[in-house]
Formats: C-alpha cells, structure tokens, sequence
C-alpha cells in the first residue's frame, strides 16, 4: 500500500470520534463511496427510485452534519458494517414515522409511480427471487469498491505515463474482452503478444493492491483486510 495503514479514512474518523476538521473530510469521502450501497438498500427495503434517493440524501445529511458518526466503535473494525448498522436505523425510524402519520400524526402525500409494475421494488411481496436488502448492500458495495479502485489505479498509470496502455489493456481487468485479441491489442500498443500478456499479468496484481488500498480505507485493523476482501468476493458471487 501507498500510505501507512494509520493514515486511512475509517481509523482517523473512529480515533477522532469525527472532531476534527480532517475526521469530517474523511468521513465526507467515505460517505460519496457508500451513496450506492445506500441507495440499493432503500430500494430492496421497498422505496421507489426517487424515494430512495432522497431518503439517501437525508440519511447522509444527517449523518454528516450531526453527530452520528460519534457512535462508531472502532473496536468494530468495518465502516461498512457501521454504516449497514446506521441506514437499518434510519430506514426503520423513517417507515415509523411514515406509519404514524397514516394512524392520525400527520398528513402524508402518497405518490403512486405509473412507472413501476405490479412485481416492483416498491411494493412488499414474497418471492424468493427478490434480493434482501443487506444482500443489495453488500453487493453493491463490492461493485463501487472496484469502481474506486479501478480509478485509483488509473490515476496511477496516467500519472506514469501509461494512460494509453491502461486504457487498451482495461477489458482484461473488466472481463469485457468480447472481439478483442491480446494480438490486437499488441498491434495498438506497438508491442510483442508476449509483452501484453505480460503487461496483463501485472495489472492484474496491481489492481489487486488497489482493490486492497481502497479496502485498508474502510476498517481500522489490517488484519481485518483480508476478510473485506472475501466478503467482497462472497458478495459477487450472490
């Protein structure tokens, strides 16, 4: 890894309790990363598109302008598993207060989506095809987690001066390799197919380390990077 483990997001926010302007910084960018796995929760707890977003845009509001973060345990080990924690809270307190309006509290504006069909995501109906919504989180973690690294690592290459070359040898790293030939890709690159697969081979390892960086940001033990990155891969193969 690039930094010293001590410098990643997840221990500043728990070793400061999120008090200092860098906690919050931290914690801000954190909270970016997880606007997805958020947001696909909703939607597998039976909001709608539109609903689910604004509901994220309140949760992460909340989260960061108050002080929420404060009950973070860094004993824990894992932004995610707090974070799950927090949107199961917030997701909770918002269908009790949706509830309590309908009972006589308050009025509310129900707003029925001529977009979705009967099976959609919006109404509470059994069917074993349907993913939980932890599921939907997890995996949608594991998703944005290798979006983020695939962006670190080329800012990497650009920064090297192989931006070229990380933009021709990306499929192999995306598994969307559909037409194209390590022998094409030799022709663009104006170098050997053994030279390319080469060059392959050590993509890979590197976006291994950049999946691994992006995961060290999350968690507040090293040791407990290896087990993200099973839980990474265990959400993917759901």
């Amino acid at each position: 890894m690039t930094s010293s483990f001590h410098d990643t997001r997840w221990t500043l926010i728990s070793r400061s309790r999120g008090d200092d302007a860098g906690a919050r910084v931290a914690l801000s960018e954190l909270c970016a990363a997880y606007y997805e796995p958020v947001v696909m929760f909703l939607r597998h707890d039976g909001r709608m598109a539109d609903e689910a977003r604004s509901l994220a845009h309140d949760f992460f509001a909340k989260l960061l302008g108050g002080d929420a973060i404060g009950g973070a345990d860094p004993t824990k080990g894992k932004f995610r598993s707090y974070l799950l924690a927090a949107v199961k809270r917030f997701a909770a307190d918002q269908r009790e207060r949706c509830n309590a309006a309908k009972r006589g509290g308050g009025q509310s504006h129900v707003i029925i989506d001529q977009g979705e069909s009967a099976t959609g995501a919006g109404l509470q109906i059994e069917d074993d095809h349907i993913e939980p919504p932890d599921a939907a989180f997890d995996r949608q973690w594991a998703l944005t987690l290798l979006a983020l690294a695939l962006a670190r690592l080329e800012s990497e290459m650009t920064a090297i001066g192989k931006a070229v070359q990380f933009t021709t040898l990306k499929p192999w790293l995306t598994a969307e390799t559909d037409g194209i030939s390590q022998s094409t890709a030799a022709t663009q690159l104006g170098i050997s197919e053994e030279a390319v697969k080469v060059a392959i081979h050590r993509l890979r390892r590197r976006f291994r380390e950049a999946v691994k960086t992006e995961i060290a940001q999350t968690v507040s033990d090293p040791e407990r990077v290896h087990d993200e990155l099973e839980a990474l891969k265990a959400a993917l193969r759901q």
